[in-house]
């Protein structure tokens, strides 16, 4: 199936090859412009379209990619918060928004779905440094706008990557800083070729020894694109790649354990020998190869219609490696037949090879006179194999290459989508978007998972879904410095691999949004404000649970979800009253809420079932109700400064609305503590006869060194007291971890430019 993906690509390639061929003068540029943009035209939010959306240009992401991962790039923005492993922004990473975890998030890249098929989530430690290849990134917030791949259920981002230029450039970036991090990226673009041709590209090599205990992360990656300008063509192809070797830094750890052993502790990878002596293995590490192809058409047909089609292929091979102390034998296959009870020390390594490839197409039409309309979409297939083996085992002799399970996952991902922004009085405009898609899961094979009898469990797993997502608002220009817009949208998901593998056997149901936004944004040359408010109402939410899986990964549920929503005010300001200084601020209000949160209660110290409670409504995990960014940014000549603050605040790490749960007479905290955060940002641009320019300057981050967590899990029962009430119990002080984050640290920064 891949040589026939790749053999289409080259015949695909040799007919875009045939296009018209005249030289591209001056006056040709901004076609050229307009056509490389087009593979996001029909994605994204236009200027006159009705949806919440931010638009983060390529000199707003160079000013921060000094070394940290898109999503704390992107962090900035209305309604986004962060994680991380390492506890330095690099490494393992997450994206929230408006409290939606990362598997709900549609993420693109020339409107080429970016999602993993399974989890739904974009592992950014697979493709870093993304963010010097990117050009620009528009968030949707809400709904958005009808995309490809993974369902849109809470956000959108979308990447265009990097415009080739017409000009030869060469430069180069270097990081450097705090636990040993460090980061070397070399850029260059060849001009015109030919007149016709141009091709660009960087190789990035990045490392660092992490602010937890061993989280390391030694990352390589590279992105090559070459493409074919004619008189109304371009066609190119893009390659990127990363590769990824990182310490486990997923356990977390307890504030209990914190006490012992101080913040950095990371018990992942522990194990003790025979006298009692702790040990780490060396070893505790995932290890990932993924790489990219991307062969994109753009056509204009006449003056008022573009076509652009892309093909796309991703290969994705790696495993973890895991030591696994006291572990029972039966689990692995590697114990004596009906001996389930000896334990063990073992090394097992957990496998993935996968293929996701497909396309994507769409017809867009401008009229220049107030109508644009897209009739687009795309299909894609995932296959991909899970494998585990046991590599060493204390005192049991090991089959070589002996896999104690093995299972396959296939899914097929369709969609089709119509859009209208049409202008039918002079600066009112109605927009429609309507989207069919299909999804369908299919997971056979033996899985690592073991039932009550003691019988290995089989994936028989077959699902199908079908959707149907409109999309409605209205866009009004009230004069040249007020607009105003509202919409409404229906937008449906199925569960991920990870959700049916946490409820095998489980007809799962689908997840319901239905979203409401309506805004207002004044503009003028100083100063622009916004608003935006919204109301996402939903049936069958999977929220995270607080849990994690053995892999780090967060458990989501909607098994007493039913209904919940998410309410909140957004507003954007903006002021620069003279050209030297520019004021930026965006807060967040909401409100996050299960409704008749539902539990079952068990008695304390017994385990005595008592029966189901209501809880009534309580706070949705990981979403805090305030979310608040600050930054004053200073020009004067070759100088800047950016002073930058972030509050976040206090978020629950399970659904039932305790900070607390009891552990005997003493307490285990459930929730994630309020932070407020500063960094700052100083360089200075120099300009040299043999250099285009020369930029230095260091960042510094948490100024104030504050103590904080921006990650965590928890685990509670629920009991009944003697008056009936809920309370949270656990059974020991570990049933809760935090995710540290670095105090003060430092990344200074170089970039040439030749």
């Amino acid at each position: 199936m891949v040589k026939k993906f790749l053999t289409t690509c080259l015949l695909f390639s040799s007919l875009g090859m045939m296009a018209q061929t005249r030289h591209i003068s001056s006056a040709d540029s901004m076609k050229v412009v307009d056509l490389d943009e087009v593979n996001v035209i029909s994605t994204r939010a236009g200027a006159t379209t009705p949806v919440a959306h931010t638009n983060v240009t390529k000199e707003q992401i160079e000013e921060l990619n000094t070394g940290k991962d898109l999503p704390y790039i992107l962090s900035l923005t209305p309604s986004v918060t962060t994680t991380s492993d390492a506890g330095n922004g690099m490494g393992y990473t997450t994206l929230r928004v408006r409290g939606v975890d990362p598997s709900r998030i549609n993420i693109t890249a020339n409107g080429i779905p970016m999602n993993d098929a399974e989890s739904a989530q974009v592992y950014w430690v697979n493709i870093p440094d993304f963010a010097s290849s990117a050009e620009n990134v528009q968030i949707q917030r809400g709904a958005g706008t009808s995309t490809n791949g993974a369902g849109a259920f809470g956000a959108t981002v979308n990447i265009q990557t990097a415009k080739l230029g017409t000009e030869p450039a060469f430069g180069y970036d270097q990081s450097a800083g705090s636990y040993g991090t460090h980061k070397e990226t070399f850029r260059f673009t060849s001009g015109m070729l030919g007149n016709h041709w141009a091709v660009q590209g960087r190789l990035s090599n990045i490392a660092t020894d992490g602010y937890i205990d061993r989280a390391s992360v030694r990352l390589g990656s590279y992105f090559l694109q070459a493409a074919y300008y004619g008189d109304n063509t371009v066609v190119k192809f893009i390659t990127f790649n990363g590769q990824e070797k990182t310490y486990h830094a997923w356990n977390y750890t307890s504030k209990y354990e914190q006490s012992l052993y101080g913040r950095t502790y990371n018990s992942c990878g522990e194990y003790y020998d025979a006298d009692g002596n702790r040990h780490y293995y060396e070893n505790q590490t995932d290890n990932y190869h993924q790489q990219h192809y991307q062969l994109l058409w753009n056509q204009n047909i006449g003056s008022m219609f573009t076509l652009n089609m892309g093909l796309h292929l991703t290969k994705g091979d790696g495993y973890y490696e895991q030591y696994k102390a006291n572990k029972k034998l039966y689990l692995f296959n590697i114990n004596e037949p009906g001996d389930y009870s000896t334990k063990g020390d073992l090394i097992n390594q957990k496998k993935m090879d996968n293929d996701f490839y497909g396309f994507i197409a769409s017809l867009n039409f401008n009229n220049k006179r107030g109508l644009q309309a897209s009739l687009g979409g795309g299909w894609n297939k995932y296959d991909g194999d899970h494998f585990g083996k046991v590599i060493w085992a204390k005192d049991v002799l090991i089959q070589p290459d002996f896999f104690y399970y093995d299972n396959n996952a296939r899914k097929y991902d369709g969609n089709i989508y119509g859009k209208v922004n049409y202008e039918f009085l002079k600066g009112l405009s109605a927009f429609i978007d309507l989207q069919y898609r299909h999804a369908s899961l299919h997971m056979n094979g033996l899985t690592d998972d073991y039932d009550k009898q003691k019988n290995q469990i089989i994936f028989d797993e077959r699902h199908a879904y079908n959707f149907f997502n409109p999309k409605f608002g209205l866009f009004y220009q009230i004069s040249k410095h007020h607009h105003v817009y509202g919409n409404f949208s229906i937008a449906r998901k199925e569960p991920t691999r990870n959700d049916f593998e946490e409820n095998l056997g489980v007809d799962l149901k689908a997840e319901k949004l239905i979203d409401w936004e309506l805004g207002y944004k004044y503009q003028s040359p100083t100063f622009t404000a916004g608003i935006n408010l919204y109301w996402m109402n939903y049936t069958n939410q999977f929220v995270l649970t607080g849990q994690l899986n053995e892999i780090g990964e967060m458990i989501a549920s909607n098994d007493n979800s039913g209904k919940s929503y998410r309410a909140g005010i957004e507003l954007e300001a903006a002021y620069q009253p003279v050209h030297w200084f520019r004021w930026d601020m965006n807060v967040t209000f909401s409100r996050n809420r299960n409704k008749n949160w539902t539990v079952a209660a068990t008695q304390e110290d017994t385990w005595e079932d008592q029966g189901t409670l209501n809880l009534g409504e309580t706070p949705t995990s990981f979403s805090p109700d305030i979310i608040f960014n600050n930054i004053f940014s200073f020009k004067w000549k070759g100088f800047k400064a950016q002073f930058i603050s972030q509050y976040i605040g206090k978020q629950y790490m399970t659904n039932t609305g305790f900070d607390y749960a009891k552990v005997g007479d003493d307490y285990v905290k459930m929730t994630l503590s309020d932070y407020f955060t500063n960094n700052l940002d100083l360089s200075y641009n120099f300009k040299l006869k043999s250099l285009k320019s020369a930029t230095v300057g260091v960042t510094l981050y948490n100024l104030t060194s504050l103590k904080y967590d921006n990650n965590g899990w928890a685990y509670c029962e629920i009991g009944k007291d003697q008056n009936g009430n809920a309370y949270a119990w656990t059974t020991d002080l570990y049933e809760s971890g935090f995710a540290p984050q670095a105090p003060l640290h430092f990344l200074a920064h170089l970039s040439i430019n030749f």
